[in-house]
């Protein structure tokens, strides 16, 4: 639905029946309300981060390419066509929260299309009883969560990214600040050159949108220079090659080697870690972008590092899940069996 269709839809509702039967455009023109619903489109979208939105855009992609090879029709969808998507997508090994987002968006489509969301037009409950099918389902199986790479493994990966190369020294600084900074994936590429302040101890990064601050408020965190895997070191080294031209922090580079202006993707972190797994011996298919996050808290767990100390850089919501990797690095430590084993 576009401004002018939005805007018409709100003079039949504020000014009444009358008013409608007058051209509602003409009395949207005279009042000035398209640009004032337009401000309003744009407040709505901004509901979404920019990766949520990226997210959603993929997942309807597919859902209406399924669609058509079926004959069905994407607006309005029947709840019984978005269940079979939702279980299709089971089938084929998504996530539960990737399935999860899937019908988020397929909701979020139909409300910016002026539509009624499946789920709310789903009497018997067969969206919802699908998804619960899909959870219950997928609790029973075991976790294929991607493997924390330690510190050391980390640093063997820096070290196969050898040489003075363009690619080399950017991969250097993406997996040594992954790492240190405890990043999501998405957020190592949503990184921009003025969420950084260089300082005496290291460095301090803005994040300005996560997973856990959807509304954007930003989070600083502190990054030490190190002395092992020298994050801030290597950073300036890519910084030294990329410039300090407004816009993405980590670029793009072409197949001949030279860098554009374009921000790297999450998927091109997730396969630059796995690569350089697979160069130092480790199983490639294990790891991936959520990798380098888990191994900062692995390793602040087995460091003894406080439950604070590591929220503070995670910026986790739930303690629950520090506790976890805390549990899992002292799993031996004390065992009740170690005096008579």
């Amino acid at each position: 639905m576009d401004a002018d269709e939005d805007a018409a839809a709100v003079v039949g509702r504020v000014a009444g029946p009358a008013a409608t039967a007058t051209s509602s455009a003409a009395l949207v023109q005279t009042g000035g309300l398209v640009d004032e619903i337009a401000a309003a489109q744009s407040y709505r979208i901004r509901a979404k981060s920019a990766n949520t939105l990226r997210a959603y855009a993929s997942d309807w992609d597919q859902f209406e390419a399924w669609c058509a090879e079926r004959e069905l029709d994407p607006i309005p969808a029947r709840p019984e066509a978005v269940a079979t998507w939702l279980a299709v997508q089971a089938t084929a090994g998504k996530a539960d929260s990737t399935i999860t987002r899937h019908a988020a968006a397929i909701a979020w489509y139909h409300r910016r299309a002026g539509e009624v969301a499946p789920q709310h037009r789903d009497p018997r409950g067969v969206i919802a009883d699908t998804l619960a099918g899909i959870r219950r389902a997928q609790r029973a199986r075991p976790s294929r969560k991607k493997a924390a790479i330690t510190a050391e493994d980390l640093g063997r990966m820096i070290a196969a990214a050898d040489g003075q190369g363009t690619r080399a020294i950017r991969d250097r600084a993406v997996l040594a600040l992954g790492l240190a900074a405890a990043l999501r994936r998405s957020e190592l590429v949503d990184l921009q050159i003025g969420d950084l302040e260089l300082v005496k101890e290291g460095l301090k990064l803005t994040i300005r949108h996560s997973k856990t601050d959807q509304e954007g408020a930003g989070q600083v965190i502190a990054v030490p220079a190190g002395k092992l895997l020298k994050p801030v070191a290597r950073l300036k080294a890519w910084l030294d090659l990329r410039g300090g031209e407004a816009g993405p922090l980590f670029l793009q580079i072409d197949p001949q080697g030279r860098l554009t202006r374009e921000a790297m993707s999450d998927r091109s972190v997730a396969r630059l870690i796995q690569r350089y797994a697979k160069k130092i011996g480790l199983d490639s298919e294990t790891v991936g972008g959520h990798s380098l996050r888990a191994g900062f808290l692995t390793e602040a767990a087995r460091s003894k590092a406080s439950l604070a100390k590591m929220q503070e850089v995670s910026r986790q919501k739930k303690v629950e899940v520090l506790l976890g990797y805390v549990r899992s690095a002292a799993l031996f430590e004390d065992h009740a069996g170690e005096g008579f084993l």
